[in-house]
């Protein structure tokens, strides 16, 4: 499913291209889907000379065209929408909010199969649990639990993992501390580039495991 979103992502750029100075074409992409492109050389054949791949500033991945909405945890009803700028605030907020959760849309999240991711702080541990709705089918299940594993860098790494027939979802709970690169001191945008940094590596993981 990646590689079929990353090949329409790409005839998307070559639509939208900036020409340069000279006849080519610059494409502008962040880290993930620049690795990506260049690894599985989804450029097409014959105009690859032309065009340029340029990497934008990982903090403005979630700067445009997202929706935000701060929840109460028990009722679940909605506190209030929020812009981007609620991004930088320290991820601490919500322990000094743990009667809240936020909820985040993002078109980044259809490149990965999934629908929105959720983030609060556990008011038992203090842990910042991040909750989401995963796009892939029911059979890759060893293959998801494999790449969390390996990739939540803690011996005792926890998460919840459910499959819903109805939605055709696997609904994944985990906790960023278990993160490799996770810090205290992250803003909340630093945690959601770090979420999605880690969902597409699974969505990668996935798809090549299921080839084999």
């Amino acid at each position: 499913m990646l590689r079929k979103q990353m090949k329409q992502f790409v005839e998307k750029l070559i639509e939208e291209g900036k020409p340069t100075n000279g006849e080519g074409i610059a494409l502008e992409v962040f880290k993930e889907e620049k690795d990506y492109i260049e690894r599985h050389q989804l450029l097409p054949e014959g105009i690859n000379s032309s065009l340029s791949l340029i990497e934008q500033v990982t903090f403005s991945r979630f700067q445009h065209d997202v929706y935000i909405e701060r929840g109460n945890k028990e009722t679940e009803e909605l506190i209030a929408e929020e812009s981007p700028a609620f991004l930088n605030h320290p991820i601490s907020y919500f322990k000094k909010n743990l009667e809240e959760f936020m909820y985040l849309e993002s078109p980044w999240f259809d490149l990965i199969g999934v629908d929105a991711i959720s983030f609060e702080a556990d008011s038992v541990f203090g842990n910042y649990d991040v909750m989401l709705g995963l796009k892939l089918p029911k059979k890759t299940e060893k293959l998801i639990k494999s790449y969390l594993i390996s990739s939540l860098e803690k011996e005792d790494v926890t998460f919840d993992l459910m499959f819903s027939a109805a939605d055709g979802l696997w609904d994944l709970n985990f906790s960023l501390n278990d993160h490799s690169s996770f810090r205290e001191d992250w803003t909340i945008r630093d945690a959601y580039q770090a979420i999605y940094e880690l969902l597409f590596k699974l969505a990668e993981e996935v798809e090549e495991g299921s080839r084999e």
